[in-house]
């Protein structure tokens, strides 16, 4: 059978195509491919010809050299590949390197050393966005933990000299503060389920109308403004994890309380299309949300306004939704509020 061998020139215009730098090397350690990006990342002075010791010439934060550390041409030979690695170059760059080691034969010589530099900024983002997930977080945390801490200390050190009344005040907060702490812990978890498809399900047959009024009451209770409640006269069972579904509704609710004015409107009513389920929709009388920011509302950590709240709420009502086979949609109330949809099917749908 022939073989056609390509011609480096060929070879050598596909991987400058590529996004990140490639540096290949030959048995006795010489540079016989260099791409655009390679030469991008590491400098002008890697070429073809060059030994791979010269060329690779990136440090890590001690000032190791990377053919020094990773010796590429030694070691076990039963090695294959360069696990990834995070380096610098000259002018303090950070790129992310690993590489391939060819060989014919297990333990047999080396014949080529392919080396992948990939641009650190990825990583970089990466590590803003953990950073400002661990600072909200801790911000959510430590307000209700302030409170607590606050509330003991007064009680042990003045216990004697309290009366009742303000006994109860102070253990009622405590109690608020520690519900709030519960509840955060809670949704952390479900983000971490959501994300990773390990969400505990225990679906059946629900009675909608008497969780959904059981949300509602809920919600009405713990504030002045008014929930109004509207059902089809004939409203079926859906398929769902009862807890779950009552978290969606909560969260629907209580977000069109935090975020909008006036009545808050409560619709329940079936639905054929696309599938056999029931429709929730809740509307409130706020300023709305901008059409160009609704696919933004489901996402982690996003808030709208300067009310408060962490930012989880949306988040976990999509993905429940999702995970049951539902969907949720964002549209405008007939006052120009907020109107949020959410679809969920009769039957099983995952």
């Amino acid at each position: 059978m022939d073989v056609t061998v390509q011609e480096p020139a060929v070879a050598t215009s596909v991987v400058d195509t590529l996004p990140d730098g490639v540096v290949v090397a030959d048995a006795d350690g010489i540079v016989t491919t260099v791409n655009a990006m390679a030469v991008r990342l590491l400098g002008d002075g890697v070429c073809v010809g060059r030994p791979l010791a010269e060329v690779m010439t990136l440090q890590d934060q001690n000032g190791c050299e990377w053919f020094e550390t990773n010796t590429p041409y030694a070691g076990l030979g039963s090695r294959v590949g360069l696990t990834e690695q995070s380096w610098f170059t000259s002018d303090g760059t950070e790129v992310l390197v690993t590489g391939r080691i060819n060989r014919s034969s297990r333990f047999g010589p080396v014949e080529t050393v392919a080396v992948v530099i990939r641009s650190g900024r990825g990583r970089a983002r990466l590590d803003r966005d953990r950073s400002d997930l661990v600072a909200t977080v801790a911000h959510e945390l430590r307000s209700p933990l302030t409170g607590v801490k606050g509330f003991v200390s007064t009680l042990l050190s003045k216990w004697d000299r309290l009366n009742d009344d303000q006994k109860k005040l102070m253990l009622t907060t405590v109690h608020a503060d520690a519900e709030r702490l519960s509840r955060l812990i809670t949704e952390l978890l479900d983000v971490a389920r959501i994300d990773t498809g390990r969400l505990p399900l225990y679906p059946r047959d629900v009675d909608t109308r008497t969780l959904v009024e059981r949300c509602v009451e809920s919600v009405r209770a713990g504030t002045t403004r008014p929930v109004v409640s509207t059902y089809a006269d004939e409203v079926p069972t859906v398929f769902a994890d009862p807890d779950k579904l009552t978290q969606v509704v909560t969260n629907l609710v209580d977000n069109a309380i935090r975020h909008g004015d006036g009545t808050v409107a409560v619709t329940v009513e079936p639905v054929t299309d696309p599938w056999p389920g029931v429709l929730v929709r809740v509307d409130d009388e706020g300023e709305g949300i901008d059409e160009a920011l609704r696919a933004r509302v489901f996402t982690k950590f996003w808030k709208h306004g300067i009310r408060g709240g962490t930012g989880l709420g949306m988040y976990i009502v999509h993905g429940l939704a999702k995970v049951h086979g539902g969907d949720v949609t964002i549209g405008s109330s007939d006052s120009g509020g907020a109107r949020l949809e959410v679809v969920w099917p009769s039957t099983d749908r995952r």
